[in-house]
């Protein structure tokens, strides 16, 4: 199933959800929609499953219209699978009849599925781990066994499109960790085209073939998870994915001057975007600084707030330009004047140093 999404606009009164959206997705692939709450990311999610009317634009799947202004097809005819948020699980069915109740309803499901209904039903279960609580009530099951329900009936009639809506934000952490093997394990086996909405960066760029990145309706950046985090296009997408910090200060072609007095120090900058040489930033992660004793010529900071993580400690550096977040695997005290050092992009180019007063 491929699908288009052309021009897309959606208002709530004077309230502008999306803004001219322009995204594809082909067959197969996962594509996780990440952004802050209130970006506009479930409103496009329920556009696709058939929730919503678009204001303006249109989607398109498999070259056939399914949603103007004008007309939208109904949810129960775009062969579509969808898992919410709060699991949405029937009471008074037990696991088997949850997942046998898309496969008798669902006008789209596939007759060989309808003609081997036991079969698929079992295949389903077995595919998420469930086979021996086949039996069992809603009430009788754990957190993560209830998710592994919603997916199992949300995929039991062999959709096209899988829609999921925060599935994983009402579990604790290590139940999150499992299922997103779970939710990858299953869009490997069944090759199902997965919509992923989230909010958590941890999850997009761990499951994800495709991110796109969202704020206030509009799509910021769109790529692969490598390009998303170590390549942002602009100041929104290196803080909210990356956790990058802006160091200020000036570029001179492709060499980038940190700001601050008597500072001899350049950093290459020849995959920074365009945008972050245009407002005069450098986006740094926290991981790629390092810490050091304070010397001549270099950037300088005070230890402001230390977290031990175990393998690693998570510094806030105070400095003249602001406080930047740190990873490093050294041990500083609180109140420690520390070096700041980028030796991936000073070794990167063997950079001819330079001053900035």
């Amino acid at each position: 199933m491929s699908i288009e999404i052309k021009g897309v606009e959606k208002s709530f009164g004077d309230f502008r959800a999306l803004k001219s959206i322009d995204l594809s997705i082909r067959d197969g692939e996962f594509v996780a929609i990440l952004g802050p709450s209130g970006c506009g990311k479930t409103t496009l999610l329920r556009l696709l499953a058939g929730f919503e009317r678009p204001t303006g634009g249109e989607v398109v799947i498999d070259g056939k219209v399914v949603a103007s202004s004008s007309n939208s097809l109904p949810p129960e005819k775009r062969h579509i699978g969808m898992v919410f948020q709060n699991f949405a699980l029937w009471p008074h069915m037990n696991v088997t009849e949850h997942v046998r109740f898309p496969i008798r309803n669902h006008k789209q499901t596939p007759p060989e599925v309808r003609k081997q209904e036991k079969a698929r039903i079992d295949e389903v279960l077995q595919l998420v781990g469930l086979e021996k609580l086949a039996q069992r009530m809603p009430h009788e099951l754990s957190g993560g066994q209830k998710q592994r329900v919603a997916i199992a009936r949300a995929i039991a009639a062999r959709p096209a499109l899988l829609l999921m809506d925060e599935p994983l934000s009402s579990l604790d952490a290590m139940l999150r960790m499992d299922m997103r093997r779970e939710i990858q394990s299953v869009h490997r086996t069944t090759g199902t085209a997965v919509v992923y909405v989230t909010h958590d960066q941890g999850e997009a760029l761990a499951m994800a073939d495709r991110i796109v990145v969202m704020k206030d309706g509009e799509i910021q950046q769109s790529g692969t998870p490598q390009d998303i985090y170590l390549r942002p296009q602009n100041e929104f997408v290196a803080q909210f994915v990356s956790k990058s910090n802006l160091i200020p200060g000036s570029w001179q072609e492709d060499i980038f001057v940190p700001q601050g007095e008597n500072i001899a120090i350049g950093w290459a900058g020849l995959e920074v975007a365009e945008s972050f040489r245009q407002s005069g930033h450098y986006p740094v992660r926290p991981d790629q600084l390092e810490l050091g004793q304070p010397g001549p010529g270099m950037l300088r900071g005070v230890i402001a707030n230390v977290q031990f993580q175990g393998k690693e400690f998570h510094y806030d550096v105070r400095t003249d330009r602001g406080q930047w977040e740190v990873i490093s695997s050294s041990s500083f005290k609180l109140g420690e004047e520390v070096s700041i050092r980028l030796p991936q992009a000073e070794r990167k180019t063997n950079v001819r140093y330079v001053s900035q007063v």
